[in-house]
């Protein structure tokens, strides 16, 4: 999993907060799905621009240019996850996050709440509340010291 910072807490929740205000929202849009949503707030690059990257590259959604992502590639999509990763997350992070699949951030879901769609706004604004909510806690516990046994 990620690791916790607040500039992945903060890309989460505006990411978040964007969907629920209406932002851009297609999950077969490379630059609009869930992952393109959230690298629009990581790159600040526009949906376009992600989504012509995209193209660009390879076939197949975020889970699978991840899948197939080489740091040496130096091609567009891959220059652009190498910046996602530089933030703190994984290739398994954004697999996760475009099908909204982390079994850690689901259990924090009330039961009758787990089961997300992946392609529904709703949902993935309920992930990604979830997953910012998770590395907060996270990088509070981190910050804790603990106090010498004696």
């Amino acid at each position: 999993m990620a690791s916790p910072n607040h500039k992945i807490i903060d890309a989460l929740k505006k990411t978040a907060q964007k969907l629920q205000n209406g932002a851009k929202y297609q999950w077969g849009h490379m630059g609009q799905c869930n992952c393109g949503n959230l690298a629009q707030e990581i790159t600040t690059m526009s949906q376009a621009e992600i989504h012509a990257h995209a193209l660009q590259t390879r076939e197949g959604d975020w889970s699978e240019q991840t899948a197939e992502y080489c740091s040496a590639s130096n091609l567009p999509m891959d220059m652009m996850i190498t910046r996602m990763l530089e933030a703190g997350f994984t290739t398994q992070d954004l697999q996760h996050l475009e099908k909204l699949s982390d079994k850690e951030v689901l259990s924090r879901l009330p039961k009758d709440k787990r089961y997300l769609s992946h392609n529904v706004r709703e949902d993935v604004v309920t992930y990604m509340t979830a997953w910012a909510e998770l590395l907060e806690e996270q990088l509070f516990l981190q910050s804790v010291e603990l106090p010498d046994s004696f």
